[in-house]
């Protein structure tokens, strides 16, 4: 039985009771309030083309529509990317914007999220171009530059409230994975691994790198390490080297992706923030742990 799914942006949220009724009016089914203003579901709608009708109705306001199975709904494993994701922003440019290259960094890593240079070598390129930075300066864009994505703590907590296992696997650095994953409430991180000479990075990361293949072979690792199903999991990102890992989740979700990213995923959301995660999951607020 499938669950059309509308989700609005907490902190701008424009899912109006007359926009839930002029969608249920077209796709039929029973509407369930998870959280008024914010996020509904539309029980087994009875139009073949619920999805397409109920995203022509929301046209330019900020709801994500969705189309999810009603069984298992609750997933048992997340698994999230970091940058981007997890965290407002990506590491490796806030570092570069240490050395004022943070444009020239930047246009790589935008490149190589849309899929369009290999990650391992952008990774190389970017990673050379910060050699001699302090770790003392490291530390400081960790603490000052970087931010927590809206949401996320809410989503980590309440899965593992419910039984779920949380990874954060990231082609970004252990330097901000293990300590965003500790702050957020992950259970475990893995990232690459920056090198140093003694106070100074080197310009190298330590090999093999964590790329698409690492996300996706991590999430079924742990699948079969919890003895678990795929459909039980949960996986989300933004760029080319999330896709390999949302192709393989039970849900996988593009969040505020690159268009192809996007188109190419399962479950996209382009204005909710973390917490459209949980609804999609079924979770009302009440549900929430935050």
């Amino acid at each position: 039985m499938p669950v059309l799914s509308l989700i609005a942006n907490p902190a701008d949220p424009e899912l109006d009771a007359a926009l839930a009724q002029a969608v249920v009016a077209q796709t039929g089914g029973e509407l369930n309030w998870l959280n008024h203003s914010i996020a509904c579901d539309i029980h087994e709608p009875t139009a073949p083309d619920a999805l397409e009708l109920a995203r022509d109705i929301i046209g330019s306001r900020a709801v994500d529509a969705n189309v999810v199975p009603a069984e298992g709904r609750r997933k048992q494993l997340l698994v999230a990317d970091m940058d981007s994701t997890m965290i407002e922003q990506e590491c490796i440019d806030e570092l570069a914007a240490a050395l004022d290259l943070k444009p020239q960094v930047a246009e790589i890593t935008d490149k190589a999220m849309r899929g369009e240079l290999d990650f391992a070598q952008a990774l190389d390129t970017r990673v050379a171009l910060l050699k001699g930075l302090e770790r003392k300066v490291i530390e400081e864009v960790r603490r000052e530059a970087i931010t927590l994505a809206p949401g996320g703590r809410a989503l980590v907590q309440t899965m593992k409230a419910y039984g779920a296992y949380t990874s954060l696997v990231s082609g970004g650095f252990t330097f901000f994975a293990d300590y965003f994953a500790k702050r957020i409430g992950f259970d475990e991180a893995i990232a690459n691994v920056l090198e140093f000479d003694g106070e100074r990075l080197t310009g190298t990361v330590t090999k093999p790198i964590v790329d698409k293949d690492t996300k996706k072979k991590r999430l079924l690792d742990l699948v079969n390490e919890r003895n678990l199903n795929a459909s039980q999991t949960l996986a989300v990102g933004d760029g080319a080297n999330d896709l390999d890992m949302l192709g393989v989740a039970g849900f996988g979700v593009a969040l505020h992706a690159k268009p192809a990213v996007a188109a190419a995923a399962g479950i996209r959301i382009d204005h909710g923030d973390l917490t459209a995660l949980l609804y999609l999951q079924g979770y009302a607020e009440d549900d929430f742990v935050r």
